[in-house]
């Protein structure tokens, strides 16, 4: 199947969880990654029952703090 990762089509295995697609990418620092699927956020508990569909858009987001 077909998934676009940060803008760049992939092919992947069906049934693909969110949990293994952020190791196969080697997501740095994966505990505080946040994920859209179709640009829908998906709760971190979920990422290792929420299986990818083919033509689905992923993105990883990381939220930094600071400023002032």
């Amino acid at each position: 199947m077909k998934v676009i990762v940060a803008g760049e089509a992939k092919e992947f295995k069906e049934g693909l969880t969110i949990a293994e697609l952020i190791e196969l990418e080697e997501v740095e620092t994966p505990q505080y990654v946040t994920v859209s699927v179709n640009d829908e956020f998906v709760e971190s508990g979920a990422f290792g029952s929420a299986t990818l569909s083919d033509g689905d858009s992923v993105e990883f987001l990381y939220f930094m703090g600071g400023g002032r």
